[in-house]
């Protein structure tokens, strides 16, 4: 049977699906509330979610038009309560607007790479399947994984394992993987984890995993902008949000979950400089959180979906409008960006 024969619910076990739901659905409650799910991949957090409650509406936002095909297929038994939307989820400002939206009641990130990408061998996100160098979440644009490794000069390269994959033995790889091209140019994911492997000593290869995971997660966020676009996109849901409207994100690794946290942080403390006897109105925080820290997976989690094992999901509700002097503009456009 061919990967899209299969069901999409039996491809995807979201992560802490119920814990999710539970967070958003008091925001939903009333019919006709929205939930823009930013990241819809095969759609289970959003299936979950229009089957549990029955008055919501959900957005589906994904760059990877075959998760919308999967995802659509999926949800078409909601009819017009679901919506699917081909965009990069920092644009849900805009996603909103176009739907002629005051607001939402609810926003979901579950960031990272998706099952249906790591499953499908041709994608190249998996170093354990030899596939092409692509990478790419939206196959129809941008910069692929082997072009990133056939024309970063050998700096460049060392900046992207080093920051993106918090790889020891960036250095190295680097000034390997610019040697090796010299005779032929990168185009398929075994050699690169071949390559790797060598480059790591045995004795670190004996703990943390495939010694290769650094590198291609390093290389995925640097093909997808996914650091760069995450920074712009939770202040933008924040600010999509009606008062009383929740945010819930998850997050894989250390990157992303200081950048979620630092956004959610702002939004919970007061911007009154210290030593004030009377905390100014404008100063006041505009978000609550929902959740002590970030919460991580059980241990009944673990068992029934491993890939649940680095997930922290943080979440928070609107509790006024965010304050004039706080609003971030528009942020610039990043060499990144003018690439792709």
């Amino acid at each position: 049977m061919a990967d899209d024969e299969r069901s999409t619910a039996d491809r995807h076990q979201p992560v802490l699906l119920q814990r999710c739901v539970d967070l958003l659905a008091p925001a939903l409650a009333e019919p006709g509330s929205v939930l823009v799910d930013c990241t819809l991949g095969m759609g289970g957090h959003t299936e979950a979610v229009l089957e549990q409650v029955p008055g919501a509406r959900v957005v589906g936002i994904d760059r990877d038009p075959q998760a919308l095909r999967l995802a659509g297929e999926r949800l078409a038994r909601f009819g017009d309560r679901f919506t699917a939307v081909h965009a990069v989820y920092d644009e849900i400002g805009d996603v909103v607007a176009r739907l002629g939206l005051d607001g939402v009641q609810g926003v979901l990130m579950d960031l990272g790479v998706s099952s249906l990408q790591l499953d499908e061998a041709g994608r190249g996100f998996a170093y354990a399947q030899d596939a092409p160098l692509d990478m790419r979440m939206d196959q129809t644009t941008g910069i692929t994984a082997a072009e990133v490794l056939n024309t970063y000069d050998e700096r460049e390269l060392t900046r992207v394992l080093r920051e993106y994959g918090e790889e020891r033995f960036a250095a190295k790889i680097a000034r390997s993987v610019v040697r090796r091209r010299v005779e032929r140019p990168w185009a398929r994911t075994h050699e690169l984890a071949d390559l790797v492997r060598a480059c790591i000593p045995a004795a670190t290869r004996k703990t943390g995993g495939n010694p290769s995971k650094r590198t291609f997660q390093a290389l995925r966020i640097e093909v997808n902008g996914e650091l760069e676009v995450l920074e712009r996109a939770v202040p933008a849901a924040i600010e999509a949000l009606a008062l009383g409207g929740r945010i819930v994100v998850e997050s894989y690794h250390s990157l992303e979950d200081r950048i979620v946290k630092r956004a959610i942080a702002r939004g919970t403390t007061s911007s009154a400089p210290p030593g004030l006897p009377v905390e100014p109105e404008t100063h006041r925080p505009y978000l609550e959180a929902l959740t002590r820290g970030a919460e991580e997976a059980d241990a009944d989690e673990l068992v029934r979906n491993p890939r649940s094992a680095s997930v922290r999901l943080r979440a928070a509700t609107r509790t006024r409008p965010t304050p004039a002097h706080l609003k971030t503009g528009t942020p610039s456009i990043t060499r990144k960006e003018e690439r792709r």
